[in-house]
């Protein structure tokens, strides 16, 4: 095998920590989606003029961007964030938390309502065919309060917990996802969470009831040249000459609800004055404010019901009393909305994994060939055991998440992180592998399915829809380095400044002698720990091997972890495949800890749970010993090089005998500020009748 780096599976010693981590790629983050890092290369790619602090924008004024959004602060306990430090705070999830029984009983009573409407009222196949979510749909689930799920009871919404909300999106997302989409972007990053966190008590009395009552709500961040790097956004917010608001001018690409919506969550570009802080700021925006036009309704692969817009501002008047949280502060905003925000993507890859699993298992155990049914036969009984696992795996990580945001007192940014990166992608491999048992049925339409009298099990579509998530609200690829910055935070607390081209002498010393302290404490940590006991966590019975793995594992990776940074310092941040790979351990690692944990507090009402748990967490063993080897025995390097080589064009010959895509139209569309020159394609629900 030809590598790139030297083989050491286990590394340790060494110092010097590493630099600030930032993306170098483009992994755009479409459909109203957020990640709000990347490249900051200064490439205005046809986008048209932009504001003087916005655009020509070097790296590291991107990274300082980014970092400057970041929360900084750990004032509560994050158990993601012990396990990348190799420490398995297993104190800090088990016992498994509760829900508070009241809350239960009465968020049960509403998902039973719900259900019986998306079954009874509902027909997901017509909206799949129409690309169209029917008005009244719409009206039926602002008659449930389904806008209002996750706004306190107070300004009339139901209040639900986290972990109720989510399964009320994975029973909507069943009956088509395009509902849960709708449902997840006007709720969880769209008005009422940023309000909920940051709004003030006017704002919240003002906006609050009527998005309960069933008005629709938008997110617009992404811009035609701006995805993951808001140090580029080009909209702006110019304030008033009597000081009474801004106006805002700007295009925003794939707002999730666009066409629909009637307040949006708006972030544009303040500029900086005496007196005035600037830079992006968040705003409640009227969606039916003068100045706006939605020019397009954006069609996917994938999500056909999906009301995404290409939105115009051209002078549209904002009063001051619209900002959220105050000038500046919206990229933390976003950052914040979505700790939270980003469990509800997973409930509807949970979904998924539930209803594969339901079609594979009928499926396989009807399907008779070569004298068995197929799922009988070892190459299939492997896709159903992946299947059957993976669902759990994703369910009990999910669970957990909501569990513990539900508490309030754990911080759940890596947590949510990693639940929202691993779920989008065991999803994907569920539904290949679904569509691998169906075979040439599984490529087939429903309706296709349908016209010759077979049950009309939409796999393909499921496919379609489903992968949009590895891309949603941050790609997998700007997921792996927000959560690396994430796990080395404490090494770059300590000492970042070693390596900072920036800090002087001075700041280098003190790092020095911070590194020393704390390095001398934590590093002999990770030598031995409880998880070389032979009968350490007995109490998981079957499961405790598993349990003891993971904390053998996390000490593992954190030296790893420790070694890395110490090679490459600062070069660290452009090892873009080493730190997936360590976010993905860590994610593999947080899900076997979950299942187990869950498996055996459930073990009285459901002792199969812990065969699911055990047969998990050896699938994922497997799994982290692959990544492990991966670490250090891989071609990042030639392969990075092979980039560079067909960048530059050496190898285009290959690309010849095909008919390539239009080469005079640009890759990103050009746009230029001003007033709209097209019809405006806002939709607009009457009211009920």
């Amino acid at each position: 095998m030809t590598t790139t780096q030297n083989s050491r599976p286990d590394p340790a010693g060494a110092s010097g920590p590493t630099g600030r981590m930032a993306p170098t790629g483009d992994p755009e983050t479409p459909v109203g989606a957020a990640a709000p890092i990347d490249d900051g290369t200064a490439v205005t790619g046809g986008a048209g003029p932009l504001p003087t602090e916005a655009g020509q924008v070097s790296e590291k004024e991107a990274r300082q961007v980014a970092e400057a959004a970041r929360e900084t602060a750990w004032d509560r306990p994050s158990f993601g964030k012990e396990l990348f430090l190799g420490r398995f705070r297993l104190d800090l999830i088990n016992p498994w938390p509760r829900s508070d029984p009241e809350e239960a009983a009465r968020a049960e009573g509403f998902l039973g309502a719900l259900g019986a409407y998306l079954d009874s009222e509902v027909d997901g196949a017509a909206i799949e065919r129409d690309a169209h979510i029917p008005d009244e749909v719409f009206h039926g689930l602002a008659r449930l309060g389904a806008f209002g799920m996750k706004i306190d009871r107070k300004y009339g919404g139901l209040g639900l917990s986290n972990l109720h909300y989510c399964r009320a999106l994975m029973r909507a997302g069943s009956a088509n996802p395009a509902i849960s989409a709708l449902l997840s972007a006007h709720q969880s990053i769209g008005v009422p969470q940023p309000l909920k966190m940051f709004g003030t008590a006017e704002q919240k009395q003002r906006f609050l009831p009527r998005l309960a009552a069933g008005e629709v709500s938008a997110f617009l961040l992404t811009e035609p040249d701006v995805g993951s790097d808001p140090a580029r956004l080009a909209t702006t917010a110019e304030p008033t000459a009597d000081g009474t608001g801004y106006r805002v001018n700007g295009v925003k690409l794939w707002a999730t609800n666009g066409t629909v919506a009637t307040l949006l969550v708006v972030m544009a570009r303040v500029p900086a004055a005496d007196g005035r802080r600037g830079g992006i700021t968040a705003f409640v925006v009227e969606g039916d404010s003068e100045g706006i036009t939605v020019e397009r309704r954006n069609t996917f692969v994938g999500l056909r019901g999906l009301e995404n817009s290409l939105t115009r501002f051209h002078d549209v008047y904002v009063p001051k009393e619209n900002v959220i949280g105050g000038e500046g502060k919206g990229l933390k905003i976003a950052l914040t909305t979505l700790n939270t925000g980003r469990l509800s993507l997973p409930a509807m890859c949970v979904g998924a994994g539930k209803w594969s699993l339901n079609v594979a298992r009928e499926w396989a155990a009807d399907r008779v060939q070569w004298g068995r049914p197929v799922g009988e036969h070892e190459a299939v009984a492997k896709k159903l055991a992946f299947i059957a696992a993976t669902t759990y795996g994703m369910e009990s990580m999910l669970d957990l998440c909501c569990l513990l945001a539900d508490d309030d007192r754990n911080d759940i940014r890596i947590e949510a992180a990693l639940v929202k990166l691993y779920a989008s992608e065991m999803a994907w491999k569920i539904v290949d592998d679904l569509i691998q048992i169906r075979g040439g049925r599984g490529y087939e339409t429903a309706e296709s399915l349908a016209a010759r009298g077979e049950r009309p099990a939409a796999v393909e579509q499921l496919m379609r829809d489903l992968r949009i998530n590895r891309i949603f609200e941050g790609s997998t690829e700007i997921m792996h380095l927000l959560i690396a910055r994430e796990a080395v935070d404490a090494h770059l607390s300590v000492a970042g400044d070693i390596i900072d081209p920036d800090a002087g002498l001075a700041r280098k010393a003190r790092a020095g002698a911070r590194a020393g302290v704390f390095y001398a404490r934590w590093l002999p940590t990770l030598a031995v720990g409880r998880g070389q006991a032979p009968r350490a966590y007995a109490e998981f019975g079957p499961l405790a091997g598993h349990l003891r793995q993971v904390e053998r594992a996390s000490r593992k990776l954190a030296r790893a972890t420790f070694y890395a940074m110490s090679r490459w310092q600062g070069k660290m941040e452009r090892k873009q495949a080493f730190l997936g790979r360590v976010v993905d351990i860590g994610a593999e690692l947080f899900a076997m800890a979950a299942v187990c944990v869950r498996a055996t507090a459930e073990r009285a009402e459901h002792p199969e749970h812990v065969e699911l748990a055990d047969l998990f967490c050896r699938q994922a063993r497997l799994r982290v010993d692959e990544l492990f080897t991966a670490l250090w025995s891989n071609t990042d390097s030639v392969d990075v090089a092979a980039a560079k080589r067909i960048l530059a064009g050496r190898y285009a010959a290959l690309e010849e005998d095909v008919v390539a895509p239009p080469a005079e139209l640009p890759w990103v569309a050009r746009w230029q500020p001003g007033p709209s020159a097209v019809e405006d394609v806002r939709r607009r629900i009457p009211p009920a009748g």
